[in-house]
């Protein structure tokens, strides 16, 4: 199955850590969503936002990935999953069931994000941007 990550995820040496099947296939972008941090784990989260988007991978996992990011991700209580189509083929993600008031990532959180950031070759823009709202 095809997974969309966009947080703590994108870090390659984690993510091969948690899933072991993964495969990065590409960098792509999410449009109509906006990246923010929130929670009490001070996490990432997407949220609809017209005329934006956000930067991620586009992973392969397996079914026993996906069990395991759902443990992760604490599924189905801090995050649920959410579809959309990329070129016909279906992608999940996960978002935040409560969409608390944006929180500041702590120092640790937001380096793995950074590191994913620079492991996918992402537009650390959009990053940026999300960390000023």
């Amino acid at each position: 199955m095809l997974y969309f990550a966009y947080g703590s995820n994108l870090h390659h040496f984690q993510m091969k850590r948690r899933c072991k099947d993964s495969i990065f296939i590409k960098k792509i972008n999410l449009k109509g969503f906006k990246l923010t941090f929130r929670s009490k784990y001070r996490a990432a989260d997407i949220e609809i936002k017209k005329n934006s988007m956000v930067p991620g991978a586009l992973f392969e996992i397996s079914k026993s990935d996906e069990k395991k990011l759902d443990v992760y991700e604490d599924y189905p209580i801090l995050y649920k999953k959410h579809y959309f189509y990329y070129y016909g083929k279906r992608v999940m993600t996960y978002t935040m069931v409560k969409k608390s008031p944006f929180k500041f990532p702590t120092e640790r959180y937001l380096g793995v994000v950074k590191r994913g950031y620079k492991d996918c070759k992402l537009d650390k823009k959009h990053l940026i941007i999300a960390l000023k709202t």
